[in-house]
């Protein structure tokens, strides 16, 4: 009989199909963020963004004093010792930051159930409900991963880390999610996804041996393209919200660090990611709080009365996509700051390939949940959403046999039943 934690986690994920690494990909990628003009833009637009993160320096000081957390200490190091033993021949040792996030715990867990060691870092901010980041920071630590509370903007603590543990890899999560949430504090996304990924490979170029790294980009970087499905090829310097250009900016830093400093990147462009443990956030879980409470829920619709469509992937999928990257990442091939020789640079789609309008999403929700939504339909605003998401990924195909498995019928299914548990709907009560 599976235990609870088994139903709601993926299963370790099965060994992946490693295939000969195509360079001409990676040589293709050079010759895209090669481009003059490409450069240039991008430079004029990392330029202002860092101005505008330098004059909101003294919020950030004020807003964030939770970057100094209480860290340290013989105990501390223990723990963070332990957590990152390696228990399988041939593994690796990993950071993970935003590693009590939504993708960061299905990641941390996958990857110490299959032997790897896991140290974890995040700072447990209140962009939606902390109580349940907490929850999920239980959860992997039962299965033996700690996770620090601290900041990947803090630099010493990021030293301290990496003078801890050598860590073989870097799975980088920690980001400032959300497309709307942009409009309304703008700040924390350069602060996190550009100020802490900068923060973050400083640490990684000047530690001994440098790390492979892996981070989440976003699907959103595609913004106003309307080729279908998205290639990793395709452009992305139309990005519709403040939050996919901070995406976009994290892609072209990445690549400087990689070409300057030899650390192995890849970054992974997550198609809506969704099921058991997700953000409050995203549509999908908000409408089932909301059909569930009897409160209505409002649907989008684009331009000429359009139903807006996306990407949906479960979360298993994205487990084994990120898993498999890091299995093929190569290695890093600077030491203490100095490039020795050329180091893997890779994107890749990880989606599901078959867009499902947010109409049939909310059909299937109400068929689970056997209760009708009230439905407000309006028009999409002009916060930064885009209409349509579709990935190609044949890259990930190739690299490293990513194949997604999980229907948006099925893995609804899942995502309602561990939702019932955990907010207690199975037992009488009702969630907040």
């Amino acid at each position: 009989m599976p235990t609870l934690d088994e139903e709601l986690f993926p299963s370790t994920p099965g060994k992946f199909k490693i295939e000969q690494r195509s360079y001409g990909i990676n040589r293709q990628f050079y010759r895209f963020f090669a481009s003059t003009s490409t450069m240039f833009l991008w430079a004029l637009f990392l330029i202002a963004l860092t101005v505008s993160y330098l004059s909101f320096q003294s919020f950030v000081h004020s807003g964030t004093r939770h970057i100094s957390a209480s860290w340290g200490g013989r105990q501390w190091e223990k723990q963070v010792r332990t957590s990152a033993e390696i228990h399988r021949s041939g593994g690796m040792s990993v950071l993970v930051t935003g590693a009590s996030g939504f993708v960061g715990t299905h990641v941390s867990l996958a990857l110490k159930r299959r032997g790897d060691g896991v140290v974890g870092l995040d700072n447990f901010n209140n962009y939606y409900d902390p109580s349940l980041k907490k929850a999920r920071k239980a959860l992997v630590n039962r299965h033996g991963v700690f996770v620090v509370e601290g900041d990947v903007n803090d630099a010493r603590l990021l030293d301290k880390l990496f003078d801890i543990v050598a860590f073989t890899h870097v799975m980088h999560l920690a980001a400032q999610a959300g497309v709307r949430y942009a409009m309304e504090n703008p700040h924390s996304y350069v602060h996190s996804n550009i100020a802490g990924l900068v923060t973050l490979l400083e640490a990684c170029k000047s530690a001994d041996p440098q790390p492979a790294i892996v981070w989440a980009s976003s699907s959103s970087v595609y913004g106003l393209n309307e080729k279908v499905p998205f290639s990793e090829l395709d452009r992305t310097d139309q990005p519709a919200s403040l939050y996919a250009a901070t995406k976009k900016a994290g892609e072209e830093i990445t690549h400087t660090y990689n070409h300057i400093y030899g650390l192995s990147i890849t970054g992974l462009r997550f198609f809506t990611v969704y099921g058991p443990w997700g953000r409050p956030d995203m549509a999908y879980f908000m409408f089932t709080r909301n059909i569930l409470q009897g409160k209505p829920i409002t649907v989008y619709r684009g331009k000429n009365k359009e139903d807006l469509a996306r990407d949906f992937t479960y979360i298993d999928d994205i487990v084994k996509g990120c898993l498999g990257s890091l299995d093929t990442s190569g290695k890093s091939t600077g030491s203490g700051g100095k490039k020795r020789g050329q180091a893997p640079y890779r994107i890749f789609n990880l989606g599901n390939t078959s867009p499902v309008t947010v109409p049939a999403l909310v059909s299937i929700l109400e068929e689970h949940l056997k209760t009708k939504a009230k439905k407000k339909i309006v028009d999409m605003p002009g916060n930064g959403d885009v209409p349509f998401t579709h990935a190609n990924i044949s890259s990930a195909q190739v690299e490293f046999g990513y194949k997604p498995r999980t229907d948006l019928q099925s893995g609804l299914k899942k995502f309602v039943r561990w939702y019932l548990s955990y907010y207690g709907y199975d037992q009488g009560r009702t969630a907040n």
